[in-house]
Protein backbone atom coordinates (compact mmCIF):
# COMPACT_ATOMS: atom_id res chain seq x y z
CA UNK A 1 0.00 0.00 0.00
CA UNK A 2 2.85 2.26 0.86
CA UNK A 3 4.66 4.51 -1.46
CA UNK A 4 8.19 6.12 -0.41
CA UNK A 5 7.97 9.23 -0.25
CA UNK A 6 11.67 9.82 -0.82
CA UNK A 7 10.26 8.89 -4.18
CA UNK A 8 8.14 11.85 -5.02
CA UNK A 9 9.53 15.84 -4.63
CA UNK A 10 7.71 18.41 -3.09
CA UNK A 11 6.08 20.52 -5.53
CA UNK A 12 6.22 24.64 -5.66
CA UNK A 13 4.06 27.25 -5.75
CA UNK A 14 5.09 29.97 -8.65
CA UNK A 15 4.42 29.63 -12.56
CA UNK A 16 7.18 31.08 -14.59
CA UNK A 17 7.07 32.44 -18.05
CA UNK A 18 7.37 30.11 -20.85
CA UNK A 19 10.80 30.56 -22.79
CA UNK A 20 10.05 30.35 -26.82
CA UNK A 21 10.39 27.37 -28.47
CA UNK A 22 8.86 25.20 -31.03
CA UNK A 23 5.22 24.02 -30.91
CA UNK A 24 4.53 19.71 -31.91
CA UNK A 25 1.39 19.00 -33.91
CA UNK A 26 -1.73 19.17 -32.18
CA UNK A 27 -2.81 21.03 -28.74
CA UNK A 28 -2.30 20.91 -25.12
CA UNK A 29 -5.10 20.83 -22.59
CA UNK A 30 -5.49 22.80 -19.57
CA UNK A 31 -7.26 20.46 -16.92
CA UNK A 32 -10.63 22.00 -15.53
CA UNK A 33 -10.96 24.04 -19.10
CA UNK A 34 -14.23 23.38 -20.87
CA UNK A 35 -13.20 22.14 -24.25
CA UNK A 36 -16.93 21.68 -25.52
CA UNK A 37 -20.15 23.29 -25.02
CA UNK A 38 -21.31 20.47 -22.80
CA UNK A 39 -18.35 20.02 -20.43
CA UNK A 40 -18.62 21.49 -16.90
CA UNK A 41 -15.87 23.53 -15.90
CA UNK A 42 -13.75 22.60 -13.08
CA UNK A 43 -14.27 24.36 -9.54
CA UNK A 44 -10.65 25.10 -10.00
CA UNK A 45 -8.15 25.21 -13.38
CA UNK A 46 -4.82 24.07 -12.19
CA UNK A 47 -1.69 24.02 -13.74
CA UNK A 48 -1.41 20.68 -16.06
CA UNK A 49 -0.79 19.74 -19.67
CA UNK A 50 -1.64 16.90 -21.33
CA UNK A 51 -0.24 15.84 -24.72
CA UNK A 52 -0.39 12.26 -26.32
CA UNK A 53 0.41 10.61 -29.31
CA UNK A 54 -1.89 8.60 -30.98
CA UNK A 55 -3.11 9.32 -34.15
CA UNK A 56 -1.91 7.94 -37.58
CA UNK A 57 -1.03 11.59 -37.98
CA UNK A 58 1.01 11.67 -34.63
CA UNK A 59 2.69 8.44 -35.82
CA UNK A 60 4.03 10.28 -39.14
CA UNK A 61 5.41 13.08 -37.62
CA UNK A 62 8.18 13.47 -35.17
CA UNK A 63 11.01 11.78 -36.26
CA UNK A 64 11.10 7.80 -36.92
CA UNK A 65 14.40 6.08 -37.80
CA UNK A 66 13.62 1.93 -38.52
CA UNK A 67 9.71 2.69 -37.56
CA UNK A 68 7.02 2.61 -39.46
CA UNK A 69 3.17 4.60 -38.40
CA UNK A 70 0.72 1.48 -39.03
CA UNK A 71 -3.21 2.23 -39.94
CA UNK A 72 -6.30 1.31 -39.15
CA UNK A 73 -8.81 0.75 -36.54
CA UNK A 74 -6.28 1.35 -33.67
CA UNK A 75 -3.16 2.90 -35.40
CA UNK A 76 0.22 2.21 -34.03
CA UNK A 77 4.00 2.32 -34.37
CA UNK A 78 6.09 -0.57 -35.32
CA UNK A 79 9.52 -2.23 -36.48
CA UNK A 80 9.85 -0.93 -40.29
CA UNK A 81 13.42 -1.79 -40.84
CA UNK A 82 15.91 -2.05 -38.00
CA UNK A 83 18.42 1.02 -37.34
CA UNK A 84 20.89 -0.92 -35.52
CA UNK A 85 21.36 -3.91 -32.85
CA UNK A 86 22.20 -3.23 -29.67
CA UNK A 87 23.69 -5.16 -26.38
CA UNK A 88 21.22 -4.70 -22.98
CA UNK A 89 22.36 -6.63 -20.02
CA UNK A 90 19.45 -7.10 -17.91
CA UNK A 91 20.19 -5.39 -14.63
CA UNK A 92 18.15 -7.60 -12.59
CA UNK A 93 19.12 -11.18 -14.61
CA UNK A 94 22.91 -10.02 -15.37
CA UNK A 95 21.78 -11.86 -18.64
CA UNK A 96 22.81 -9.92 -21.81
CA UNK A 97 21.43 -10.14 -25.12
CA UNK A 98 21.67 -8.63 -28.48
CA UNK A 99 18.66 -6.80 -30.03
CA UNK A 100 17.74 -5.00 -33.26
CA UNK A 101 15.91 -1.75 -32.60
CA UNK A 102 14.23 0.85 -34.43
CA UNK A 103 13.81 4.27 -32.65
CA UNK A 104 10.65 6.93 -33.11
CA UNK A 105 11.17 10.82 -31.46
CA UNK A 106 8.22 13.17 -31.24
CA UNK A 107 7.89 16.57 -32.11
CA UNK A 108 9.02 19.21 -30.08
CA UNK A 109 6.21 19.85 -27.57
CA UNK A 110 5.70 23.42 -25.98
CA UNK A 111 4.31 23.14 -22.37
CA UNK A 112 0.97 25.33 -22.02
CA UNK A 113 2.76 24.75 -18.61
CA UNK A 114 6.06 25.63 -17.50
CA UNK A 115 6.80 22.25 -15.33
CA UNK A 116 8.08 21.16 -12.28
CA UNK A 117 7.03 17.58 -12.94
CA UNK A 118 6.66 15.48 -15.94
CA UNK A 119 5.39 12.14 -15.80
CA UNK A 120 4.92 9.66 -18.78
CA UNK A 121 2.13 6.90 -19.89
CA UNK A 122 2.56 4.81 -22.94
CA UNK A 123 0.31 1.86 -24.35
CA UNK A 124 1.10 -1.02 -25.99
CA UNK A 125 1.62 -4.62 -27.19
CA UNK A 126 4.81 -6.40 -26.80
CA UNK A 127 5.04 -9.67 -27.63
CA UNK A 128 7.20 -12.30 -26.37
CA UNK A 129 10.69 -11.50 -28.10
CA UNK A 130 10.15 -7.86 -27.64
CA UNK A 131 10.01 -4.69 -25.50
CA UNK A 132 10.29 -0.83 -25.39
CA UNK A 133 12.19 1.81 -23.59
CA UNK A 134 10.31 5.49 -23.34
CA UNK A 135 13.01 8.42 -22.82
CA UNK A 136 12.44 11.97 -22.42
CA UNK A 137 14.42 15.42 -23.24
CA UNK A 138 13.41 18.40 -22.04
CA UNK A 139 14.16 22.55 -22.70
CA UNK A 140 14.51 24.55 -19.80
CA UNK A 141 13.15 28.37 -18.95
CA UNK A 142 16.80 29.26 -19.28
CA UNK A 143 17.15 27.98 -22.76
CA UNK A 144 19.16 25.12 -21.88
CA UNK A 145 18.59 20.71 -22.24
CA UNK A 146 18.00 17.95 -19.87
CA UNK A 147 19.89 14.73 -20.87
CA UNK A 148 18.07 12.06 -22.25
CA UNK A 149 16.45 10.22 -19.40
CA UNK A 150 15.12 7.28 -19.64
CA UNK A 151 11.24 7.09 -18.13
CA UNK A 152 10.81 3.10 -18.39
CA UNK A 153 11.90 0.00 -19.85
CA UNK A 154 9.15 -1.76 -20.21
CA UNK A 155 7.83 -5.25 -21.77
CA UNK A 156 3.79 -6.66 -20.63
CA UNK A 157 5.55 -9.72 -19.94
CA UNK A 158 8.43 -10.92 -18.06
CA UNK A 159 10.85 -13.50 -19.45
CA UNK A 160 12.82 -11.60 -22.15
CA UNK A 161 13.46 -8.63 -19.87
CA UNK A 162 12.58 -7.16 -16.33
CA UNK A 163 10.75 -4.46 -16.61
CA UNK A 164 12.20 -1.47 -14.78
CA UNK A 165 12.45 2.36 -13.85
CA UNK A 166 15.95 3.38 -13.69
CA UNK A 167 17.80 5.12 -11.03
CA UNK A 168 20.55 8.05 -9.96
CA UNK A 169 19.45 10.00 -13.49
CA UNK A 170 20.03 13.77 -12.69
CA UNK A 171 21.88 17.03 -14.23
CA UNK A 172 21.78 18.41 -11.08
CA UNK A 173 19.12 20.63 -12.06
CA UNK A 174 16.58 17.73 -12.48
CA UNK A 175 16.10 14.26 -10.99
CA UNK A 176 13.88 11.07 -12.22
CA UNK A 177 12.35 9.50 -9.43
CA UNK A 178 10.88 5.99 -10.52
CA UNK A 179 8.62 7.06 -12.84
CA UNK A 180 8.37 11.29 -12.27
CA UNK A 181 10.52 13.90 -13.95
CA UNK A 182 11.33 16.76 -11.15
CA UNK A 183 13.01 20.18 -11.05
CA UNK A 184 15.47 19.85 -8.15
CA UNK A 185 14.74 23.54 -6.99
CA UNK A 186 11.32 24.45 -8.53
CA UNK A 187 11.98 27.95 -5.69
CA UNK A 188 14.88 28.80 -8.27
CA UNK A 189 11.83 29.41 -10.87
CA UNK A 190 14.05 26.95 -13.33
CA UNK A 191 10.77 25.35 -15.10
CA UNK A 192 10.80 22.35 -17.97
CA UNK A 193 8.48 24.54 -20.94
CA UNK A 194 9.03 21.87 -23.42
CA UNK A 195 10.02 18.77 -23.82
CA UNK A 196 9.96 15.34 -26.55
CA UNK A 197 9.83 12.03 -26.10
CA UNK A 198 11.36 9.21 -27.95
CA UNK A 199 10.49 5.64 -28.36
CA UNK A 200 12.97 2.96 -28.92
CA UNK A 201 11.38 -0.80 -30.37
CA UNK A 202 13.51 -3.66 -29.27
CA UNK A 203 13.13 -7.18 -31.07
CA UNK A 204 14.84 -10.60 -31.14
CA UNK A 205 17.52 -10.48 -34.07
CA UNK A 206 16.39 -11.57 -36.91
CA UNK A 207 12.69 -11.87 -36.63
CA UNK A 208 10.37 -10.30 -37.83
CA UNK A 209 8.63 -9.73 -34.35
CA UNK A 210 7.65 -6.06 -33.17
CA UNK A 211 6.35 -4.25 -30.58
CA UNK A 212 3.00 -2.22 -31.19
CA UNK A 213 2.74 1.20 -29.33
CA UNK A 214 -0.98 3.11 -29.84
CA UNK A 215 0.07 5.64 -27.04
CA UNK A 216 2.28 7.63 -26.32
CA UNK A 217 2.60 11.16 -23.97
CA UNK A 218 3.39 13.27 -20.90
CA UNK A 219 1.36 15.46 -18.63
CA UNK A 220 3.71 17.88 -17.65
CA UNK A 221 2.83 20.10 -14.56
CA UNK A 222 3.49 22.88 -11.39
CA UNK A 223 0.86 22.52 -8.73
CA UNK A 224 2.05 24.68 -6.36
CA UNK A 225 2.35 24.03 -2.77
CA UNK A 226 -0.24 23.79 -0.99
CA UNK A 227 -1.56 21.98 2.72
CA UNK A 228 -5.21 23.24 2.08
CA UNK A 229 -7.16 23.39 -1.15
CA UNK A 230 -10.09 24.78 -2.60
CA UNK A 231 -13.45 22.75 -1.54
CA UNK A 232 -15.62 22.08 -4.61
CA UNK A 233 -19.20 22.04 -4.11
CA UNK A 234 -21.11 18.74 -4.77
CA UNK A 235 -22.99 18.10 -8.16
CA UNK A 236 -23.57 14.60 -8.52
CA UNK A 237 -25.58 11.64 -7.01
CA UNK A 238 -24.27 8.29 -9.21
CA UNK A 239 -22.77 4.83 -8.45
CA UNK A 240 -20.97 2.85 -10.77
CA UNK A 241 -21.22 -0.74 -10.11
CA UNK A 242 -17.24 -1.44 -10.17
CA UNK A 243 -15.86 -5.00 -8.85
CA UNK A 244 -14.36 -5.13 -5.19
CA UNK A 245 -11.04 -6.34 -4.31
CA UNK A 246 -9.42 -6.41 -1.18
CA UNK A 247 -5.84 -5.96 -1.25
CA UNK A 248 -5.28 -7.58 2.02
CA UNK A 249 -6.76 -11.36 1.73
CA UNK A 250 -3.71 -11.43 -0.85
CA UNK A 251 -1.30 -11.01 2.18
CA UNK A 252 1.60 -12.95 1.94
CA UNK A 253 1.21 -14.46 -1.47
CA UNK A 254 3.53 -13.82 -3.70
CA UNK A 255 6.57 -11.65 -1.86
CA UNK A 256 8.95 -11.62 -4.71
CA UNK A 257 6.33 -9.09 -6.28
CA UNK A 258 6.37 -6.32 -2.94
CA UNK A 259 6.21 -8.16 -0.36
CA UNK A 260 2.97 -9.74 -0.93
CA UNK A 261 -0.73 -8.38 -1.36
CA UNK A 262 -0.69 -5.99 1.90
CA UNK A 263 1.48 -3.29 -0.76
CA UNK A 264 -0.50 -4.36 -4.04
CA UNK A 265 -3.41 -1.23 -3.93
CA UNK A 266 -2.34 0.34 -7.43
CA UNK A 267 -2.56 -3.25 -8.99
CA UNK A 268 -5.75 -4.35 -7.32
CA UNK A 269 -7.03 -0.84 -8.36
CA UNK A 270 -6.27 -1.41 -11.66
CA UNK A 271 -7.70 -4.30 -11.79
CA UNK A 272 -11.26 -3.56 -10.71
CA UNK A 273 -11.00 -1.23 -13.15
CA UNK A 274 -9.91 -3.39 -15.60
CA UNK A 275 -13.13 -5.81 -15.23
CA UNK A 276 -15.27 -2.53 -14.70
CA UNK A 277 -14.63 -2.49 -18.47
CA UNK A 278 -15.51 -6.03 -19.11
CA UNK A 279 -11.89 -7.06 -19.53
CA UNK A 280 -10.18 -9.85 -17.67
CA UNK A 281 -7.27 -12.09 -18.06
CA UNK A 282 -8.28 -15.73 -19.35
CA UNK A 283 -7.61 -18.20 -17.89
CA UNK A 284 -4.39 -19.34 -19.64
CA UNK A 285 -3.05 -15.96 -18.35
CA UNK A 286 -3.40 -16.93 -14.52
CA UNK A 287 -2.28 -20.71 -15.36
CA UNK A 288 0.75 -19.68 -12.93
CA UNK A 289 -1.01 -18.77 -10.24
CA UNK A 290 -1.30 -21.05 -7.35
CA UNK A 291 -4.37 -22.87 -7.52
CA UNK A 292 -6.60 -22.58 -4.99
CA UNK A 293 -5.87 -18.66 -4.23
CA UNK A 294 -8.73 -15.76 -4.63
CA UNK A 295 -9.06 -13.44 -7.08
CA UNK A 296 -5.97 -15.07 -8.98
CA UNK A 297 -6.24 -11.87 -11.14
CA UNK A 298 -5.32 -9.51 -8.55
CA UNK A 299 -1.67 -11.82 -8.38
CA UNK A 300 -1.93 -11.34 -11.91
CA UNK A 301 -2.16 -7.47 -11.97
CA UNK A 302 0.64 -7.57 -9.46
CA UNK A 303 3.45 -9.36 -11.28
CA UNK A 304 3.18 -8.00 -14.55
CA UNK A 305 3.00 -4.36 -12.70
CA UNK A 306 6.23 -4.85 -10.66
CA UNK A 307 8.97 -2.32 -11.47
CA UNK A 308 11.98 -4.46 -10.67
CA UNK A 309 14.04 -1.16 -9.62
CA UNK A 310 11.47 0.17 -7.85
CA UNK A 311 10.76 -3.35 -6.14
CA UNK A 312 7.22 -2.52 -5.87
CA UNK A 313 3.45 -2.41 -7.86
CA UNK A 314 3.47 1.34 -7.96
CA UNK A 315 5.08 2.54 -10.74
CA UNK A 316 2.07 4.88 -11.97
CA UNK A 317 3.13 4.76 -15.55
CA UNK A 318 3.57 0.67 -15.45
CA UNK A 319 -0.01 0.48 -14.30
CA UNK A 320 -1.58 2.12 -16.96
CA UNK A 321 0.40 0.23 -19.40
CA UNK A 322 -0.91 -2.84 -17.85
CA UNK A 323 -4.64 -1.86 -18.17
CA UNK A 324 -3.83 -1.28 -22.03
CA UNK A 325 -2.61 -4.81 -22.68
CA UNK A 326 -6.11 -6.00 -22.64
CA UNK A 327 -8.24 -5.59 -25.61
CA UNK A 328 -8.72 -1.64 -27.28
CA UNK A 329 -8.76 -0.25 -23.45
CA UNK A 330 -6.61 2.95 -23.09
CA UNK A 331 -5.03 4.39 -20.17
CA UNK A 332 -3.19 7.36 -19.17
CA UNK A 333 -1.76 8.88 -15.77
CA UNK A 334 -2.80 12.76 -15.40
CA UNK A 335 -3.64 14.83 -12.45
CA UNK A 336 -7.05 16.78 -12.09
CA UNK A 337 -8.13 19.99 -10.22
CA UNK A 338 -11.21 19.03 -8.33
CA UNK A 339 -13.66 16.40 -7.34
CA UNK A 340 -16.18 18.47 -9.61
CA UNK A 341 -13.41 16.92 -12.88
CA UNK A 342 -13.81 13.95 -10.67
CA UNK A 343 -17.90 14.21 -10.96
CA UNK A 344 -18.05 14.89 -14.61
CA UNK A 345 -15.97 11.51 -15.11
CA UNK A 346 -17.81 9.39 -13.11
CA UNK A 347 -21.28 11.03 -14.52
CA UNK A 348 -20.21 9.79 -18.14
CA UNK A 349 -19.12 6.16 -16.33
CA UNK A 350 -15.44 6.94 -16.19
CA UNK A 351 -13.99 5.59 -12.76
CA UNK A 352 -10.86 7.31 -11.21
CA UNK A 353 -8.45 5.87 -9.38
CA UNK A 354 -6.72 8.45 -7.18
CA UNK A 355 -3.11 8.39 -5.52
CA UNK A 356 -3.18 9.84 -2.17
CA UNK A 357 -1.59 9.90 1.43
CA UNK A 358 -2.83 10.98 5.21
CA UNK A 359 -2.65 10.14 8.73
CA UNK A 360 -5.62 7.98 9.97
CA UNK A 361 -7.49 11.02 11.93
CA UNK A 362 -7.34 12.82 8.58
CA UNK A 363 -9.96 10.15 6.68
CA UNK A 364 -12.54 9.37 8.88
CA UNK A 365 -13.45 5.94 8.73
CA UNK A 366 -10.06 4.72 7.11
CA UNK A 367 -8.56 3.26 10.45
CA UNK A 368 -4.74 3.34 9.10
CA UNK A 369 -2.91 5.87 8.13
CA UNK A 370 -0.60 6.00 4.87
CA UNK A 371 2.74 7.62 3.10
CA UNK A 372 0.81 6.33 -0.43
CA UNK A 373 -2.27 4.36 -1.24
CA UNK A 374 -3.91 4.36 -4.70
CA UNK A 375 -8.51 4.08 -4.19
CA UNK A 376 -10.80 4.02 -7.07
CA UNK A 377 -13.66 6.58 -6.98
CA UNK A 378 -16.74 4.74 -8.05
CA UNK A 379 -19.53 7.23 -7.38
CA UNK A 380 -20.95 10.33 -4.65
CA UNK A 381 -23.36 10.47 -2.48
CA UNK A 382 -26.51 12.81 -1.72
CA UNK A 383 -24.24 14.74 0.22
CA UNK A 384 -21.73 14.76 -1.89
CA UNK A 385 -19.22 12.73 -0.21
CA UNK A 386 -17.07 9.71 -2.08
CA UNK A 387 -17.91 5.94 -2.56
CA UNK A 388 -15.02 4.56 -3.00
CA UNK A 389 -13.39 1.69 -3.89
CA UNK A 390 -10.92 0.82 -0.86
CA UNK A 391 -8.28 -2.45 -1.82
CA UNK A 392 -7.16 -1.89 1.83
CA UNK A 393 -10.16 -3.95 3.15
CA UNK A 394 -10.27 -6.86 5.24
CA UNK A 395 -12.51 -8.89 2.85
CA UNK A 396 -14.40 -7.95 -0.76
CA UNK A 397 -17.43 -7.23 0.79
CA UNK A 398 -15.52 -4.84 2.81
CA UNK A 399 -13.89 -2.86 -0.18
CA UNK A 400 -16.65 -0.13 -0.69
CA UNK A 401 -16.37 2.68 1.50
CA UNK A 402 -18.06 6.62 2.23
CA UNK A 403 -15.57 8.91 2.55
CA UNK A 404 -16.03 12.85 3.48
CA UNK A 405 -15.94 15.28 0.65
CA UNK A 406 -14.01 17.62 2.10
CA UNK A 407 -11.15 15.47 3.79
CA UNK A 408 -10.77 12.71 0.44
CA UNK A 409 -9.96 16.18 -1.64
CA UNK A 410 -7.95 17.60 0.91
CA UNK A 411 -5.83 14.44 1.00
CA UNK A 412 -5.50 13.73 -2.76
CA UNK A 413 -4.85 17.42 -4.01
CA UNK A 414 -2.50 18.57 -1.93
CA UNK A 415 1.07 18.45 -2.15
CA UNK A 416 2.48 19.18 1.47
CA UNK A 417 1.40 17.23 4.39
CA UNK A 418 2.68 16.58 8.18
CA UNK A 419 3.79 12.80 8.39
CA UNK A 420 3.35 11.31 11.92
CA UNK A 421 6.52 12.57 12.70
CA UNK A 422 5.29 15.62 12.33
CA UNK A 423 7.80 16.59 9.92
CA UNK A 424 6.65 18.39 6.28
CA UNK A 425 6.29 15.59 3.72
CA UNK A 426 5.23 15.89 -0.05
CA UNK A 427 1.21 14.86 -1.31
CA UNK A 428 0.24 13.38 -5.04
CA UNK A 429 -1.39 16.71 -5.96
CA UNK A 430 -4.33 15.10 -7.60
CA UNK A 431 -2.35 12.47 -9.52
CA UNK A 432 -4.72 9.43 -11.15
CA UNK A 433 -4.92 6.89 -13.51
CA UNK A 434 -7.72 7.18 -16.15
CA UNK A 435 -9.01 3.97 -18.10
CA UNK A 436 -11.24 3.83 -21.27
CA UNK A 437 -11.83 2.02 -24.39
CA UNK A 438 -10.60 2.53 -27.41
CA UNK A 439 -14.46 4.17 -28.67
CA UNK A 440 -15.69 5.83 -25.96
CA UNK A 441 -19.31 7.23 -25.85
CA UNK A 442 -19.76 10.72 -27.14
CA UNK A 443 -20.20 11.65 -23.23
CA UNK A 444 -17.37 9.64 -21.97
CA UNK A 445 -15.25 11.25 -25.48
CA UNK A 446 -15.97 15.43 -23.54
CA UNK A 447 -15.54 14.24 -20.42
CA UNK A 448 -12.03 12.95 -21.15
CA UNK A 449 -11.21 16.38 -22.98
CA UNK A 450 -12.26 18.52 -20.60
CA UNK A 451 -10.21 17.31 -18.23
CA UNK A 452 -6.98 17.44 -21.08
CA UNK A 453 -7.24 13.61 -22.24
CA UNK A 454 -8.05 12.83 -25.93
Amino acid sequence: MNRPTSRRTVLSAALAAAAAGTLSTGSAYAVGTAITPSATPSATTVPVDNRFWHTHTDWRSGFGAGTRAVEGRRPGLVIGRPEGRTDYTDPHTGRPLAWEYASWTSPLHRSSVPATEVIASWNAHTPEGTWIQIELQGRYSDATWTPWYVMGRWASGDGDIRRTSVDDQGDGRSSVWTDTFSVDDPASGLRLVSYRLRLTLHRTPGTRLTPTVWRLGAMASDVPDRFTVPASAPGLVRELRVPRYSQNIHAGQYPEYDNGGEAWCSPTSSQMIIEYWGRRPTAEDLAWVEPGLADPQVCHAARFTYDYQYEGCGNWPFNAAYAATYHDMNAVVTRLGSLTDVENLVRAGIPVITSQSFLKEELTGAGYGTSGHLMTVIGFTADGDVIANDPASPDNEAVRRVYRRREWETIWLRTKRYNASGKVASGTGGVCYLYFPERPTPAQRRALAAVGVR
